[in-house]
């Protein structure tokens, strides 16, 4: 059984069900019922012409029986041309008068004696319809029967009814075609809003909590659900912030201990164990600023009319960690577009993304290797490296919060690349990694051009 997930392709397959069923079932309809109006006006009709044609009939003197039709009306059942029939009949079924050219009756009497509707299919092939009405005249019974061949030109009725099918029931399909696609936008319109309400869904992110489904506009059948949702993402935002909130809060209260026990550090004296306990207190300090700016991106916005010059970003981010380049004998170096690049986007939140990605190519590739920031015109920042590469199989992981290949060493804690990332999806820009020709790696920040 097929199973629709669109509520308008179920009810348009429901609908097309119920056309097929309608279309055939109410031609059938239709067509009983003017059949036997056309029956019941036929009977009423016969009916009335076998009380005339009994009016017509006088008793003579000697028992026997007249039949006198004034000249008028002789030419409705006359042989060659008459609308009806007709035949007079005693008790014992003789008959007595009769239009027809053998003088027999048109139909022969049954137990009863005197039937409301006879059928007869005559030899010719033509069909009889007729009626069958007692009589008294005088002291006797007779039976005065009347019949129409339905064969004549002049029943329209029967006409009518005969090329109904071939004529007019065909149009049921089309009409009820007709009224699916109207019903189609009918019920678009009715689900509009809860289009509406799953755009807005899809909008909400870590960085638009606030945003609620509207519950105005959604029809009632739909509003407790939207209602539900909408407390469950209360309650989620609520968490999110309290989460959030928290790791902001401890990142905070860790720099300051962490720089009382960098002073306390600094006063010991000269050697090996005050090297080691600088070095693993510069690493901790600097995995609690990931974390702090991690926190602070997570509900960071970009303003629709902000604007950085990214060839200047770049510059800046060079000039910061060049230090850390040559104190681990390496080069760097800027390179691309001599002038600026605007950009959709905010300076700082850049500039924290472009710093990550070059002090990422410094602290995984060896000394002696070179680096490249390129910037181009298409807003684009590619930073270059001669070092090992990424496998193809880390190329996706690597992006991800706190991700190492091997914990056991490195000073890396896996947030530097989290943190562009989230800055990349912050200005609908991306990032990506790539083998370089000849060895190394390249990661590519795209983002969008400012708007002239």
């Amino acid at each position: 059984m097929i199973r629709f997930r669109s509520i308008i392709s179920r009810i348009v397959a429901l609908h097309v069900v119920a056309i097929v069923a309608t279309s055939i079932l109410m031609p059938l309809a239709l067509y009983y019922l003017l059949n036997e109006a056309a029956n019941t006006l036929h009977r009423d009709a016969l009916r009335s012409q076998a009380f005339t044609i009994g009016s017509f009939l006088r008793p003579r003197p000697d028992g026997g029986l007249t039949l006198d039709i004034p000249p008028e009306m002789r030419p409705l059942y006359s042989r060659g041309y008459g609308l009806y029939v007709y035949a007079v009949l005693d008790p014992e079924g003789r008959v007595l008068f009769s239009s027809r050219a053998d003088g027999s009756a048109l139909f022969a009497l049954d137990d009863q004696a005197v039937r409301d509707w006879y059928i007869r299919r005559r030899s010719t092939g033509a069909v009889l319809f007729g009626v069958s009405v007692a009589r008294p005249i005088g002291d006797h019974m007779y039976f005065v029967q009347v019949g129409q061949d339905l064969a004549h030109r002049d029943v329209i009725i029967d006409d009518v009814v005969s090329s109904f099918f071939p004529r007019v029931a065909w149009i049921t399909f089309p009409i009820l075609l007709l009224l699916l696609l109207i019903d189609i936008v009918i019920f678009r319109r009715a689900l509009s809003s809860v289009r509406e309400a799953s755009m807005t869904a899809a909008s909400i992110g870590p960085q638009r909590t606030e945003v609620r489904l509207p519950e105005q506009a959604v029809p009632s059948e739909i509003a407790p659900l939207v209602h539900a949702v909408n407390q469950a993402l209360d309650r989620l935002e609520a968490g999110f912030r309290a989460q959030r909130d928290f790791t902001a809060d401890m990142a905070h209260e860790l720099r300051t201990p962490l720089a009382i026990a960098r002073a306390r550090v600094d006063s010991l004296e000269p050697g090996p164990l005050r090297d080691q306990l600088r070095n693993d207190l510069i690493t901790m300090a600097r995995t609690v600023n990931q974390v702090l700016d991690i926190a602070e991106l997570e509900s960071f916005l970009v303003a629709t009319d902000a604007r950085a010059d990214l060839h200047e970003v770049c510059m800046e981010a060079v000039a910061f960690m060049a230090p850390l380049a040559v104190d681990r004998g390496q080069t760097i170096a800027l390179t691309g577009a001599p002038g600026p690049v605007w950009v959709r986007g905010h300076t700082e939140a850049l500039f924290r993304a472009v710093r990550n990605l070059v002090e990422n190519a410094i602290r995984h590739t060896p000394a002696g290797v070179s680096i490249e920031v390129e910037v181009t015109e298409d807003a684009t920042v590619r930073v270059l490296d001669d070092g090992p590469g990424v496998p193809e199989a880390d190329r996706e992981s690597i992006f991800r919060r706190f991700w190492r290949r091997d914990r056991a060493k490195g000073e890396s804690r896996g947030l530097g690349l989290a943190i562009v990332t989230r800055v990349a999806e912050a200005h609908d820009g991306s990032v990506t990694v790539e083998d370089r020709a000849g060895g190394g790696s390249i990661f590519t920040l795209r983002l969008r051009p400012a708007a002239s």
